[in-house]
């Protein structure tokens, strides 16, 4: 059986841990060959490497802020230098809540970090990998299901900085579709990751547990397949979407 991303070259960003892990092995083991972008911890980037090495895919890893327009133009040019000249997958999965604070409690700079981390660096990522791309291209960005409903308590520019995400993506599929590119967007909602960990109360965690119509949390790997399908052919007259992935607790 052949696989669905046989010879194409994908860009992950923010692709070392976590949903970005499970993203990256997903696409190398469907044929892929990937650049996965990291920016903080290089063992996590080398772990994502070594397993996908040990599935016999073909990566690399190139450490950048993709927020600095110098560190997404070097991401690419690496990814150029290892595979050739042309990107026909681009995931944007950088972003973050970075923590929660109250309109009162928010200054200009904690305002700039939120709608930088999530939504200035796909707009970068996505101005670099554009000219890069050729007709089937695919560019699947992660939005979030707070685009949706506002988010939690303390999270209003992180939910809307991903909305801004999701406007984008049906921007740049009006503007990129006539090329031959599609842009789509994924929105999970509680998917077991340490950004819960971190970010969400145990309580509300038991909370979709006992209520969500399937009964517990997602996984990474779910979110991965979504993506994979986004990026390959099966996928061919989707664009301008922003798909849910939440078990069923919110409906778009």
């Amino acid at each position: 059986m052949s696989k669905k991303l046989e010879g194409k070259v994908a860009v992950v960003t923010g692709g070392s841990r976590d949903l970005g892990r499970a993203v990256s092995v997903k696409l190398a083991r469907e044929g892929a060959k990937v650049c996965v972008n990291y920016r903080g911890s290089e063992e996590d980037a080398l772990e994502t490497l070594r397993l996908i090495k040990g599935e016999g895919g073909e990566a690399i890893i190139v450490k950048g802020d993709m927020t600095k327009a110098e560190d997404v133009k070097n991401l690419f040019e690496k990814t150029k230098e290892a595979f050739g000249p042309v990107v026909h997958v681009l995931v944007n999965v950088v972003g973050g809540i970075m923590g929660r604070k109250a309109v009162t409690e928010q200054d200009e700079d904690w305002y700039n970090l939120l709608m930088d981390v999530n939504f200035k660096s796909v707009w970068l990522c996505t101005r670099e990998a554009v000219p890069a791309m050729t007709e089937g291209g695919a560019i699947v960005n992660f939005s979030s299901q707070a685009a949706r409903d506002g988010g939690g308590p303390g999270a209003s520019l992180y939910a809307t900085s991903k909305a801004a995400v999701l406007c984008y993506t049906r921007a740049m599929a009006k503007e990129l579709g006539p090329a031959g590119i599609r842009v789509n967007a994924v929105t999970p909602g509680m998917i077991n990751t340490s950004f819960h960990d971190k970010f969400t109360k145990p309580a509300a965690r038991e909370n979709l547990h006992a209520s969500a119509p399937l009964r517990r949390e997602g996984e990474a790997s779910e979110v991965a397949d979504l993506v994979c399908f986004l990026a390959c052919d099966e996928s061919s007259y989707i664009t301008g979407t922003g798909i849910d992935i939440n078990g069923g607790v919110l409906f778009s």
